[in-house]
């Protein structure tokens, strides 16, 4: 029996994972989850907070429980991580074993562009910098992260992020 469709979405925060995710989901007639949310929903505390009160090292630790719960099931979904998720406890290769990845490779400028225009504080890793420091920031964050987005078994990028390229990258998933 084949396994069910289950599409890691990957990629910078801003590259536009969530939104994506929906449409494809929609399309798919998929499930769409949000690690982040999921987090959230299980663990009653905000990200941020989890941060705070806790530290990074623990909120890595519950990310990468929930990605593994979330990936055990047997139902195709898509799921929608945090921009650090692939990078940390070998979450990529837990997703490329269980999953299709699916990175977003879109533009700093254009990230940059969307985070000036969402700068509400929904994004504590950004909130109360100008301009040149989220550029600053994002190019530092994609040095220390590209290396591991880049192994997803499918990279869209500029023009390609599209629902109709990534359906048929996802045909040779289908007849595999």
């Amino acid at each position: 029996m084949k396994s069910p469709l289950k599409i890691v979405l990957v990629g910078m925060p801003g590259s536009g994972k969530s939104t994506f995710g929906r449409q494809i989901a929609k399309q798919l007639n998929f499930q769409f989850i949000d690690l982040d949310l999921l987090i959230e929903k299980e663990t009653q505390k905000k990200i941020r907070d989890i941060f705070v009160s806790q530290g990074e090292g623990k909120f890595r630790e519950l990310e990468t429980l929930y990605l593994e719960k979330t990936l055990e099931g047997n139902e195709g979904f898509v799921l929608s991580t945090g921009g650090g998720t692939p990078c940390f406890n070998d979450n990529m290769e837990i997703i490329n074993r269980r999953g299709v990845s699916v990175y977003l490779d879109v533009s700093l400028d254009e990230i940059n562009r969307r985070l000036m225009k969402d700068q509400t504080g929904k994004r504590p890793m950004f909130a109360g910098l100008d301009e040149g420091e989220i550029i600053l920031k994002l190019k530092n964050l994609l040095l220390q992260r590209e290396s591991f987005y880049l192994k997803s078994k499918i990279i869209l990028s500029g023009e390609d992020i599209s629902t109709e390229h990534l359906m048929s990258a996802l045909m040779g998933f289908f007849r595999n």
